[in-house]
């Protein structure tokens, strides 16, 4: 039975719309197939456009028989998981149930159905007898405000060169023994696939650490300061709420006054979310390269086509956690000593409209777009039957 140490699927899922929201994981596995499925041989590179929604990398695909289907690439799982509508479109028939034990990387566990799929389709890439656990997308779907079906893991790639371009929005898939790119703005590492998930050597101030490179968070750098010594440029501060199957814990997030070093790439004063958990370089930073994998070789290239150092912008917030429905959003956590603590804001109330809109007109990337550059936004709250408006400045939690 494979257990392995660190997994990421469906990691920082949030139930919250502002940076640092709150968040679920459910990740590793227990018993499914170690290996990952076979594709149709592939003559030539497939092109598939990708769609960023907050720093997730998210690809569509029709599938035999049925609707296009919206998958996450997650390089951080070493599963892959489907939704129960497409696991009943696509399951190979078995004799009996089976079932999968998930671990989250707070040691938290949930068993899940356990399924083998005839056949998943990537464009014209063809891959038989997929194993999957089926998990219910539907929190993730509401905060992105579009349908998710489905995840695929770092091993689903293994047999095949794959290209998560962020800059581009599109995903490549190339046949094994395709060269990596190189030249100038190319840096090549070589990575740890022991947990059949992608770690590598990069490098804060002085010190080297090991980082999981994970698409399946949307953000920046999880770190573990054990053994480190980070320089803080700003903070660490109180966030919201990071949830788990674990429980809660509350974030801690900040700016460091230092470098880190990804190969030859320089992320200055990088933005970091503490953990005790394992460290990790999520979508906020890879959206800045087209990352290529070559899980043959244990080989990944971090391209980048501008020159000069990545600076993060800084982190703007209202102070608020929200979880997302359609008819409301949910406040799930307000942020401690911040201008949003005064108002008498709490944890609980419901949300039904932003300046006057409903809700359900503001999708991730529209209220994305508010919050980096409004001064401040009206939230409609409901009160029992009766309504209130909160006039909530938008500030920044980290400068």
């Amino acid at each position: 039975m494979n257990r392995p140490a660190f997994q990421s699927a469906l990691r920082r899922i949030p139930a919250a719309l502002l940076a640092g929201g709150a968040v679920l994981l459910v990740a590793g596995c227990a018993s499914l197939p170690s290996g990952g499925p076979r594709p149709a041989p592939l003559k030539a590179p497939e092109t598939l456009p990708a769609r960023l929604v907050g720093n997730f990398f998210l690809v569509e695909t029709p599938q035999r028989g049925g609707r296009p289907s919206r998958l996450l690439v997650d390089t951080g799982s070493s599963i892959n998981y489907v939704s129960p509508r497409l696991a009943e479109a696509l399951a190979l028939k078995e004799r009996a149930a089976r079932t999968v034990r998930v671990e989250s990387a707070h040691g938290g566990t949930a068993t899940l159905p356990a399924v083998t799929l005839r056949r998943l389709q990537l464009g014209a890439a063809r891959f038989e007898r997929v194993p999957a656990a089926v998990f219910d997308f539907a929190e993730l779907s509401a905060h992105l405000g579009l349908t998710v079906d489905g995840l695929v893991g770092f091993p689903f790639f293994r047999d095949l060169v794959v290209t998560l371009d962020y800059p581009n929005a599109r995903l490549v898939l190339a046949p094994s023994g395709t060269a990596l790119p190189a030249g100038a703005g190319v840096s090549t590492l070589a990575f740890n696939n022991e947990q059949r998930v992608p770690f590598i050597p990069v490098q804060l101030g002085n010190e080297s650490f090991a980082a999981l490179i994970d698409s399946g968070s949307d953000g920046a750098l999880m770190l573990n300061p054990l053994g480190l010594h980070p320089r803080f440029q700003f903070g660490p501060r109180a966030g919201t709420i990071v949830s788990s199957l674990a429980g809660d814990r509350p974030q801690m997030i900040g700016r460091l006054g230092q470098e880190l070093l990804v190969g030859t790439h320089a992320i200055r004063r990088p933005i970091v979310d503490l953990t005790q958990h394992v460290s990790a370089l999520g979508g906020e930073l890879l959206r800045h390269f087209a990352v290529t994998f070559d899980q043959r070789r244990n080989l990944v290239a971090f391209a980048r086509g501008t020159g000069g150092a990545i600076v993060p912008e800084p982190r703007r917030s209202t102070g608020l956690g929200l979880a997302r429905a359609p008819a409301y959003w949910r406040v799930v956590a307000v942020v401690p000593e911040t201008p949003t603590s005064a108002l008498g804001v709490r944890p609980g109330e419901l949300i039904v409209r932003i300046n006057g809109e409903p809700v359900g007109r503001w999708t991730h990337e529209r209220y994305a777009r508010l919050l980096a550059t409004a001064a401040k936004i009206t939230f409609t709250f409901l009160v029992g039957a009766d309504e209130r408006d909160v006039e909530i400045p938008v500030f920044e939690l980290v400068p």
